[in-house]
Protein backbone atom coordinates (compact mmCIF):
# COMPACT_ATOMS: atom_id res chain seq x y z
CA UNK A 1 0.00 0.00 0.00
CA UNK A 2 1.39 3.39 -0.97
CA UNK A 3 1.36 6.63 1.31
CA UNK A 4 2.49 9.92 0.35
CA UNK A 5 4.49 11.97 2.46
CA UNK A 6 4.69 15.68 2.04
CA UNK A 7 8.00 17.21 3.15
CA UNK A 8 7.69 21.31 3.03
CA UNK A 9 11.22 21.83 2.96
CA UNK A 10 14.35 20.65 0.93
CA UNK A 11 17.11 22.04 2.55
CA UNK A 12 18.92 22.60 -0.68
CA UNK A 13 15.90 24.41 -2.30
CA UNK A 14 14.38 26.06 0.64
CA UNK A 15 11.14 27.31 -1.61
CA UNK A 16 10.00 24.11 -3.17
CA UNK A 17 7.73 21.87 -2.48
CA UNK A 18 8.04 17.78 -2.18
CA UNK A 19 5.54 15.07 -2.33
CA UNK A 20 7.82 11.40 -1.87
CA UNK A 21 6.11 8.82 -2.34
CA UNK A 22 6.97 5.85 0.29
CA UNK A 23 6.09 2.32 0.08
CA UNK A 24 4.96 0.35 3.06
CA UNK A 25 4.65 -3.29 2.35
CA UNK A 26 4.13 -5.76 5.30
CA UNK A 27 7.06 -7.72 5.95
CA UNK A 28 7.81 -10.88 4.35
CA UNK A 29 5.87 -10.30 1.52
CA UNK A 30 6.95 -11.67 -2.05
CA UNK A 31 7.36 -9.24 -4.79
CA UNK A 32 4.94 -9.89 -7.53
CA UNK A 33 6.47 -9.50 -10.92
CA UNK A 34 6.05 -7.23 -13.19
CA UNK A 35 2.92 -6.14 -14.86
CA UNK A 36 2.24 -4.16 -18.02
CA UNK A 37 -0.76 -2.82 -20.12
CA UNK A 38 -0.95 -0.46 -22.74
CA UNK A 39 -3.68 1.82 -24.87
CA UNK A 40 -4.32 4.57 -26.95
CA UNK A 41 -6.84 6.95 -27.41
CA UNK A 42 -7.46 9.37 -30.52
CA UNK A 43 -7.45 13.01 -29.69
CA UNK A 44 -7.67 14.40 -33.61
CA UNK A 45 -9.49 17.58 -33.59
CA UNK A 46 -12.39 18.98 -36.00
CA UNK A 47 -11.73 20.91 -38.99
CA UNK A 48 -11.73 24.25 -38.57
CA UNK A 49 -9.51 24.41 -35.36
CA UNK A 50 -6.76 26.74 -35.16
CA UNK A 51 -3.24 25.51 -35.30
CA UNK A 52 -0.64 26.06 -32.83
CA UNK A 53 3.22 26.26 -33.68
CA UNK A 54 3.86 28.75 -36.33
CA UNK A 55 4.02 32.61 -35.90
CA UNK A 56 0.74 33.25 -37.73
CA UNK A 57 -2.68 31.77 -36.98
CA UNK A 58 -3.88 28.67 -39.40
CA UNK A 59 -6.91 27.02 -39.24
CA UNK A 60 -7.42 22.94 -40.10
CA UNK A 61 -8.58 22.31 -43.35
CA UNK A 62 -7.44 18.65 -43.76
CA UNK A 63 -6.89 15.43 -42.06
CA UNK A 64 -3.54 14.03 -42.71
CA UNK A 65 -2.85 11.58 -40.11
CA UNK A 66 -5.06 11.20 -36.38
CA UNK A 67 -3.31 12.44 -33.05
CA UNK A 68 -3.26 10.55 -30.20
CA UNK A 69 -2.94 9.96 -26.35
CA UNK A 70 -0.35 6.73 -25.80
CA UNK A 71 -0.20 5.28 -22.44
CA UNK A 72 1.86 2.68 -20.98
CA UNK A 73 1.57 1.51 -17.07
CA UNK A 74 3.72 -0.63 -15.13
CA UNK A 75 2.66 -1.73 -11.97
CA UNK A 76 4.13 -4.57 -9.44
CA UNK A 77 2.88 -4.83 -5.48
CA UNK A 78 4.37 -2.00 -4.55
CA UNK A 79 3.65 0.91 -6.89
CA UNK A 80 1.41 1.55 -10.35
CA UNK A 81 3.44 4.21 -12.48
CA UNK A 82 2.49 5.42 -15.82
CA UNK A 83 3.12 7.95 -18.74
CA UNK A 84 0.81 9.37 -21.58
CA UNK A 85 1.98 11.17 -24.43
CA UNK A 86 -0.08 13.18 -26.38
CA UNK A 87 -0.45 14.18 -29.96
CA UNK A 88 -0.05 18.01 -29.23
CA UNK A 89 1.70 21.27 -28.90
CA UNK A 90 1.80 21.32 -24.93
CA UNK A 91 -0.27 19.98 -22.51
CA UNK A 92 -1.19 22.48 -20.20
CA UNK A 93 -1.23 22.66 -16.53
CA UNK A 94 -4.84 22.77 -16.13
CA UNK A 95 -5.37 19.75 -18.67
CA UNK A 96 -2.76 17.78 -16.95
CA UNK A 97 -4.00 18.08 -13.54
CA UNK A 98 -8.15 17.35 -14.73
CA UNK A 99 -6.48 14.48 -16.27
CA UNK A 100 -4.98 13.10 -13.32
CA UNK A 101 -7.50 14.10 -10.81
CA UNK A 102 -9.97 11.78 -13.54
CA UNK A 103 -7.29 8.95 -13.30
CA UNK A 104 -6.88 9.19 -9.89
CA UNK A 105 -10.80 8.28 -9.64
CA UNK A 106 -10.88 5.69 -12.22
CA UNK A 107 -7.77 4.11 -10.95
CA UNK A 108 -6.60 5.12 -7.95
CA UNK A 109 -3.30 6.13 -8.87
CA UNK A 110 -1.92 9.34 -7.05
CA UNK A 111 -1.14 12.35 -9.18
CA UNK A 112 2.67 11.73 -8.46
CA UNK A 113 2.89 9.00 -10.18
CA UNK A 114 1.42 9.81 -13.44
CA UNK A 115 3.38 11.47 -15.84
CA UNK A 116 2.04 13.23 -19.27
CA UNK A 117 3.45 14.89 -21.66
CA UNK A 118 3.67 16.29 -25.03
CA UNK A 119 5.16 15.25 -28.41
CA UNK A 120 5.09 18.93 -29.60
CA UNK A 121 3.65 18.54 -33.25
CA UNK A 122 3.71 22.01 -35.05
CA UNK A 123 0.29 20.83 -36.79
CA UNK A 124 -2.06 20.09 -34.08
CA UNK A 125 -4.75 22.28 -32.27
CA UNK A 126 -4.24 25.28 -30.54
CA UNK A 127 -4.28 23.72 -27.00
CA UNK A 128 -2.15 26.64 -25.87
CA UNK A 129 -2.39 30.25 -27.15
CA UNK A 130 1.18 31.50 -28.85
CA UNK A 131 1.92 34.60 -30.84
CA UNK A 132 -0.58 34.70 -33.65
CA UNK A 133 -2.50 31.80 -32.29
CA UNK A 134 -5.73 31.96 -30.48
CA UNK A 135 -5.61 29.28 -27.37
CA UNK A 136 -8.94 27.08 -27.62
CA UNK A 137 -10.39 25.93 -24.19
CA UNK A 138 -12.89 23.65 -25.58
CA UNK A 139 -10.09 21.59 -27.51
CA UNK A 140 -8.22 21.05 -23.85
CA UNK A 141 -11.80 20.55 -21.86
CA UNK A 142 -12.46 17.72 -24.42
CA UNK A 143 -9.20 15.67 -24.52
CA UNK A 144 -8.66 15.69 -20.33
CA UNK A 145 -11.54 12.49 -20.14
CA UNK A 146 -9.81 11.04 -23.24
CA UNK A 147 -6.08 10.87 -21.95
CA UNK A 148 -7.37 9.61 -18.31
CA UNK A 149 -9.62 7.14 -20.59
CA UNK A 150 -5.89 6.07 -22.16
CA UNK A 151 -4.20 5.61 -18.54
CA UNK A 152 -7.06 3.51 -17.54
CA UNK A 153 -7.27 1.68 -20.66
CA UNK A 154 -3.80 0.25 -19.92
CA UNK A 155 -4.45 0.27 -16.61
CA UNK A 156 -7.39 -2.57 -17.11
CA UNK A 157 -5.01 -4.16 -19.62
CA UNK A 158 -2.34 -4.75 -17.09
CA UNK A 159 -0.68 -8.29 -17.73
CA UNK A 160 2.34 -10.38 -16.85
CA UNK A 161 5.09 -8.68 -18.26
CA UNK A 162 8.88 -8.19 -18.28
CA UNK A 163 11.21 -5.18 -20.05
CA UNK A 164 14.89 -4.20 -20.73
CA UNK A 165 15.77 -0.85 -21.05
CA UNK A 166 18.55 0.19 -24.07
CA UNK A 167 19.38 3.25 -25.96
CA UNK A 168 21.11 3.66 -29.58
CA UNK A 169 22.11 6.86 -31.29
CA UNK A 170 20.76 9.14 -33.95
CA UNK A 171 23.53 11.36 -34.59
CA UNK A 172 22.45 11.93 -38.53
CA UNK A 173 18.99 13.67 -37.21
CA UNK A 174 19.87 15.67 -34.29
CA UNK A 175 21.41 18.62 -34.95
CA UNK A 176 22.11 21.67 -32.54
CA UNK A 177 19.84 25.17 -34.44
CA UNK A 178 21.78 28.14 -33.22
CA UNK A 179 24.78 28.68 -34.74
CA UNK A 180 27.27 31.36 -34.33
CA UNK A 181 27.34 34.31 -37.14
CA UNK A 182 30.46 35.51 -38.41
CA UNK A 183 29.44 38.74 -37.16
CA UNK A 184 29.56 37.61 -33.71
CA UNK A 185 25.23 37.23 -33.31
CA UNK A 186 23.78 34.49 -32.74
CA UNK A 187 20.75 32.99 -35.15
CA UNK A 188 18.35 30.07 -34.70
CA UNK A 189 18.15 28.58 -38.17
CA UNK A 190 20.83 30.29 -40.14
CA UNK A 191 20.02 28.53 -43.46
CA UNK A 192 21.92 25.56 -45.54
CA UNK A 193 23.76 28.00 -47.85
CA UNK A 194 24.57 31.27 -45.73
CA UNK A 195 28.20 31.95 -45.97
CA UNK A 196 27.82 34.19 -42.79
CA UNK A 197 27.33 30.83 -40.57
CA UNK A 198 30.69 29.78 -38.11
CA UNK A 199 29.73 27.15 -36.00
CA UNK A 200 26.95 25.71 -33.93
CA UNK A 201 26.02 27.30 -30.47
CA UNK A 202 26.15 24.32 -29.23
CA UNK A 203 25.78 20.16 -28.31
CA UNK A 204 23.32 17.74 -29.67
CA UNK A 205 22.19 15.12 -27.84
CA UNK A 206 21.81 12.10 -30.33
CA UNK A 207 21.04 9.09 -27.36
CA UNK A 208 17.60 7.46 -28.48
CA UNK A 209 16.40 5.68 -25.21
CA UNK A 210 14.27 2.80 -25.32
CA UNK A 211 11.87 0.52 -22.55
CA UNK A 212 10.97 -2.67 -24.54
CA UNK A 213 7.80 -4.28 -22.47
CA UNK A 214 6.84 -7.54 -23.65
CA UNK A 215 4.60 -10.71 -22.29
CA UNK A 216 6.50 -13.96 -20.63
CA UNK A 217 6.07 -15.29 -24.13
CA UNK A 218 7.75 -12.33 -26.00
CA UNK A 219 4.97 -10.78 -27.36
CA UNK A 220 5.47 -6.72 -27.57
CA UNK A 221 3.19 -4.73 -25.40
CA UNK A 222 4.88 -1.38 -25.57
CA UNK A 223 7.83 0.37 -26.60
CA UNK A 224 8.60 4.02 -25.13
CA UNK A 225 11.04 5.70 -27.13
CA UNK A 226 12.96 8.95 -25.97
CA UNK A 227 14.70 11.43 -28.40
CA UNK A 228 15.42 15.18 -28.08
CA UNK A 229 13.90 16.50 -31.37
CA UNK A 230 11.83 19.25 -31.78
CA UNK A 231 9.89 18.36 -34.76
CA UNK A 232 10.32 17.72 -38.61
CA UNK A 233 7.23 19.48 -39.86
CA UNK A 234 5.93 19.74 -43.29
CA UNK A 235 4.89 22.22 -45.75
CA UNK A 236 1.30 21.16 -45.42
CA UNK A 237 0.59 23.92 -42.23
CA UNK A 238 -3.06 23.14 -42.05
CA UNK A 239 -2.98 19.51 -42.22
CA UNK A 240 -3.81 18.37 -39.18
CA UNK A 241 -0.75 15.42 -38.44
CA UNK A 242 0.89 13.81 -35.46
CA UNK A 243 4.31 14.24 -37.22
CA UNK A 244 7.43 11.81 -36.77
CA UNK A 245 6.34 10.82 -33.61
CA UNK A 246 3.64 9.13 -34.84
CA UNK A 247 5.42 8.07 -38.19
CA UNK A 248 7.94 6.45 -36.13
CA UNK A 249 5.37 4.47 -34.49
CA UNK A 250 4.20 2.60 -37.48
CA UNK A 251 8.03 2.54 -38.48
CA UNK A 252 8.54 0.29 -36.28
CA UNK A 253 5.67 -1.96 -36.15
CA UNK A 254 6.49 -2.72 -39.52
CA UNK A 255 9.98 -3.70 -38.43
CA UNK A 256 8.53 -6.34 -35.59
CA UNK A 257 5.99 -7.48 -37.91
CA UNK A 258 3.49 -6.78 -34.72
CA UNK A 259 0.94 -4.59 -33.58
CA UNK A 260 1.68 -3.40 -30.07
CA UNK A 261 1.95 0.71 -28.45
CA UNK A 262 4.67 2.62 -29.81
CA UNK A 263 5.41 5.69 -28.03
CA UNK A 264 7.71 8.69 -28.95
CA UNK A 265 8.57 11.29 -25.99
CA UNK A 266 10.10 14.13 -26.77
CA UNK A 267 13.43 15.07 -25.01
CA UNK A 268 15.52 18.14 -24.21
CA UNK A 269 14.82 19.57 -27.66
CA UNK A 270 14.79 23.73 -26.88
CA UNK A 271 17.36 24.38 -29.62
CA UNK A 272 17.47 21.29 -31.55
CA UNK A 273 16.06 19.91 -35.06
CA UNK A 274 16.65 17.69 -37.56
CA UNK A 275 18.20 20.27 -40.15
CA UNK A 276 22.11 19.54 -41.05
CA UNK A 277 23.07 23.17 -42.03
CA UNK A 278 26.64 21.87 -43.08
CA UNK A 279 24.90 20.15 -45.66
CA UNK A 280 23.27 21.27 -48.74
CA UNK A 281 19.41 20.81 -48.21
CA UNK A 282 17.82 17.69 -48.66
CA UNK A 283 14.96 17.24 -51.82
CA UNK A 284 11.36 16.60 -50.51
CA UNK A 285 9.44 14.30 -53.50
CA UNK A 286 6.51 14.72 -51.31
CA UNK A 287 5.13 16.89 -48.58
CA UNK A 288 5.83 13.99 -45.95
CA UNK A 289 9.15 12.54 -46.96
CA UNK A 290 10.96 14.11 -44.56
CA UNK A 291 8.58 12.59 -41.83
CA UNK A 292 9.02 9.51 -42.89
CA UNK A 293 12.51 9.45 -43.40
CA UNK A 294 13.49 10.05 -40.31
CA UNK A 295 10.90 8.05 -38.54
CA UNK A 296 12.06 5.50 -41.00
CA UNK A 297 15.97 5.93 -39.65
CA UNK A 298 15.05 6.21 -35.89
CA UNK A 299 12.77 3.51 -35.90
CA UNK A 300 15.94 1.18 -37.72
CA UNK A 301 17.90 2.28 -34.62
CA UNK A 302 15.30 1.58 -32.33
CA UNK A 303 14.63 -2.18 -34.13
CA UNK A 304 18.10 -2.50 -34.17
CA UNK A 305 18.87 -1.97 -30.16
CA UNK A 306 15.73 -3.72 -29.45
CA UNK A 307 17.11 -6.75 -31.74
CA UNK A 308 20.60 -6.50 -30.10
CA UNK A 309 18.84 -7.24 -26.50
CA UNK A 310 19.39 -10.69 -25.09
CA UNK A 311 17.33 -12.72 -23.02
CA UNK A 312 19.02 -11.58 -19.91
CA UNK A 313 18.45 -8.03 -20.28
CA UNK A 314 14.63 -8.31 -19.35
CA UNK A 315 13.53 -8.75 -16.30
CA UNK A 316 10.11 -9.28 -14.64
CA UNK A 317 11.45 -7.81 -11.36
CA UNK A 318 11.87 -4.07 -12.04
CA UNK A 319 11.98 -1.70 -9.55
CA UNK A 320 9.10 1.25 -9.86
CA UNK A 321 9.35 4.43 -8.41
CA UNK A 322 8.13 8.34 -8.51
CA UNK A 323 9.21 11.34 -7.39
CA UNK A 324 7.39 14.52 -8.04
CA UNK A 325 8.69 17.89 -7.00
CA UNK A 326 7.32 21.91 -6.88
CA UNK A 327 9.77 24.26 -8.41
CA UNK A 328 8.96 28.54 -7.85
CA UNK A 329 8.91 29.81 -11.54
CA UNK A 330 9.48 33.58 -11.37
CA UNK A 331 8.97 34.81 -15.31
CA UNK A 332 10.92 37.33 -16.85
CA UNK A 333 8.76 40.67 -17.41
CA UNK A 334 9.15 43.70 -19.25
CA UNK A 335 10.79 47.22 -18.09
CA UNK A 336 8.65 49.55 -17.78
CA UNK A 337 9.94 51.36 -21.21
CA UNK A 338 9.58 48.15 -23.32
CA UNK A 339 5.70 47.91 -21.97
CA UNK A 340 5.21 51.59 -22.99
CA UNK A 341 6.60 51.30 -26.56
CA UNK A 342 4.75 47.50 -27.19
CA UNK A 343 1.28 50.14 -26.10
CA UNK A 344 2.66 52.43 -28.57
CA UNK A 345 2.75 50.59 -31.24
CA UNK A 346 -0.44 48.39 -30.40
CA UNK A 347 -2.23 52.06 -30.62
CA UNK A 348 -1.77 52.23 -34.01
CA UNK A 349 -2.97 50.04 -37.21
CA UNK A 350 -3.68 45.77 -36.17
CA UNK A 351 -0.95 43.97 -38.06
CA UNK A 352 -0.74 40.43 -37.20
CA UNK A 353 2.03 39.58 -39.43
CA UNK A 354 4.16 41.76 -38.69
CA UNK A 355 6.69 39.98 -36.10
CA UNK A 356 7.20 43.23 -33.82
CA UNK A 357 3.43 44.17 -33.64
CA UNK A 358 3.26 40.71 -32.56
CA UNK A 359 6.12 40.95 -30.25
CA UNK A 360 4.47 43.80 -28.72
CA UNK A 361 0.99 42.19 -28.08
CA UNK A 362 3.13 39.23 -25.97
CA UNK A 363 4.63 41.84 -23.86
CA UNK A 364 0.98 43.97 -23.10
CA UNK A 365 -0.33 40.12 -22.52
CA UNK A 366 2.45 39.35 -20.59
CA UNK A 367 2.13 42.57 -18.66
CA UNK A 368 -1.66 41.35 -17.50
CA UNK A 369 -1.17 38.20 -16.15
CA UNK A 370 0.79 36.77 -13.11
CA UNK A 371 4.70 36.28 -13.17
CA UNK A 372 5.34 33.84 -10.25
CA UNK A 373 3.98 30.44 -9.80
CA UNK A 374 4.72 26.72 -9.09
CA UNK A 375 5.87 24.13 -11.80
CA UNK A 376 6.42 20.37 -11.38
CA UNK A 377 9.43 18.59 -11.99
CA UNK A 378 9.04 14.57 -12.02
CA UNK A 379 11.53 11.36 -11.72
CA UNK A 380 10.15 7.71 -12.26
CA UNK A 381 12.29 4.64 -12.10
CA UNK A 382 12.16 1.85 -14.26
CA UNK A 383 14.23 -1.30 -13.31
CA UNK A 384 17.86 0.47 -13.78
CA UNK A 385 16.45 3.39 -15.61
CA UNK A 386 16.11 7.05 -14.31
CA UNK A 387 13.17 9.19 -16.35
CA UNK A 388 13.27 12.91 -15.91
CA UNK A 389 10.55 15.53 -16.98
CA UNK A 390 10.64 18.85 -17.17
CA UNK A 391 7.45 21.41 -18.09
CA UNK A 392 9.06 23.29 -20.96
CA UNK A 393 11.12 23.14 -24.30
CA UNK A 394 14.19 22.61 -22.90
CA UNK A 395 18.11 22.93 -24.07
CA UNK A 396 20.11 19.84 -24.85
CA UNK A 397 23.00 21.00 -22.80
CA UNK A 398 20.14 20.46 -19.87
CA UNK A 399 19.26 17.37 -20.71
CA UNK A 400 22.92 16.32 -20.71
CA UNK A 401 23.84 17.98 -17.14
CA UNK A 402 20.74 15.55 -16.10
CA UNK A 403 21.89 12.74 -17.57
CA UNK A 404 25.90 12.99 -16.28
CA UNK A 405 24.78 13.92 -12.92
CA UNK A 406 21.96 11.01 -12.68
CA UNK A 407 22.87 7.83 -10.60
CA UNK A 408 21.29 5.20 -13.20
CA UNK A 409 22.74 3.09 -15.55
CA UNK A 410 20.72 5.17 -18.03
CA UNK A 411 18.76 8.44 -17.79
CA UNK A 412 15.73 9.93 -19.94
CA UNK A 413 14.57 13.31 -20.14
CA UNK A 414 11.24 14.13 -21.29
CA UNK A 415 10.65 17.74 -22.32
CA UNK A 416 6.71 19.45 -22.07
CA UNK A 417 5.89 17.61 -19.24
CA UNK A 418 3.43 17.86 -16.82
CA UNK A 419 2.80 21.67 -18.62
CA UNK A 420 5.15 23.63 -19.83
CA UNK A 421 6.79 27.34 -19.70
CA UNK A 422 8.10 27.37 -23.41
CA UNK A 423 11.69 27.45 -23.42
CA UNK A 424 14.02 27.00 -21.13
CA UNK A 425 17.43 27.78 -22.16
CA UNK A 426 21.35 27.89 -20.66
CA UNK A 427 22.14 31.00 -18.65
CA UNK A 428 24.82 31.52 -21.92
CA UNK A 429 22.11 31.39 -24.60
CA UNK A 430 19.89 33.94 -22.84
CA UNK A 431 22.89 36.35 -23.22
CA UNK A 432 23.87 35.29 -27.11
CA UNK A 433 19.78 36.13 -27.50
CA UNK A 434 17.69 35.23 -30.95
CA UNK A 435 14.22 33.63 -31.04
CA UNK A 436 14.16 31.37 -28.23
CA UNK A 437 15.18 34.12 -26.14
CA UNK A 438 12.84 36.54 -26.86
CA UNK A 439 10.28 38.04 -24.18
CA UNK A 440 6.83 36.33 -24.96
CA UNK A 441 4.40 33.86 -23.61
CA UNK A 442 6.48 31.01 -24.29
CA UNK A 443 9.63 32.50 -23.49
CA UNK A 444 10.01 33.40 -20.16
CA UNK A 445 12.44 31.71 -18.23
CA UNK A 446 15.22 33.78 -16.31
CA UNK A 447 18.59 33.12 -16.18
CA UNK A 448 19.62 30.48 -13.26
CA UNK A 449 16.35 28.15 -14.26
CA UNK A 450 19.00 25.46 -16.32
CA UNK A 451 20.93 24.99 -13.10
CA UNK A 452 18.16 25.16 -10.82
CA UNK A 453 15.86 22.37 -12.76
CA UNK A 454 19.36 20.66 -13.12
CA UNK A 455 20.07 20.02 -9.40
CA UNK A 456 16.10 19.23 -8.82
CA UNK A 457 16.21 16.61 -11.14
CA UNK A 458 19.51 14.84 -10.36
CA UNK A 459 18.22 15.40 -6.38
CA UNK A 460 14.96 13.31 -7.33
CA UNK A 461 16.70 10.56 -9.28
CA UNK A 462 19.16 9.91 -6.58
CA UNK A 463 16.65 9.59 -3.92
CA UNK A 464 14.76 6.82 -6.08
CA UNK A 465 18.59 5.19 -6.68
Amino acid sequence: MARVRAREVNPEWPNCRINESTNYRPKGERTVALRAGSASTDITPALGCHLCGYFTDRVADHIHDPLSAKALVLGNDEKTIGIVVCDVIDVPTEVVTGAKERIQAQTGVPPECIMISATHTHTGPSIVGGLGTPKDDAYGAAIIPKIADAFTLAYNALQPAELAVTSGLCAEEVHNRRWHMRDGSVRMNPGHDNPDRARPAGPSDPELGLVVVRTPQRQPIAVLANLPLHYVGSPKGTWVSADYFAEFGRALQRCAGSEFVAIMSNGCQGNINNLDFTRAPREHPDPYFQIRRVANVVAAEAWKQWSLLREDDFTANAVLDSRLEHVPFRARTATADELADARRLLAGDENPTDQEWVYAREVVLLSEGPSDWEVVLQALRIGDAGIASLPGEVFCEIGLDIKAGSPFERTFVVGIANGSVGYIATDEALAQGSYETRLCRHVRAPAGTAGLWTNAAVSLLKEMA
